[in-house]
């Protein structure tokens, strides 16, 4: 019972680090595209590569706590 509980917080807590984590991400993709417009498809590309790993990780790690029991 505790055990479940435990893996319930930590996939809440996988979810906020995802959340934070793409957030900054993004903010600095923006402002490296503020900077230099000419970038903006090399720099998405490179945005878009890794949110995918981030969630790659943070699906990883949400799997391992849901199935701690």
């Amino acid at each position: 019972m505790v055990s479940g509980s435990i893996a319930v917080i930590g996939a809440g807590m996988v979810t906020i680090g995802v959340g934070v984590g793409i957030g900054k991400l993004a903010a600095a993709a923006m402002d490296g595209i503020a900077r230099q417009p000419e970038m903006a498809p090399k720099i998405q590309v490179n945005m878009l590569i890794a949110a995918a790993l981030i969630e790659g990780v943070a699906l990883f790690c949400a799997v391992i706590c849901l199935l701690a029991k």
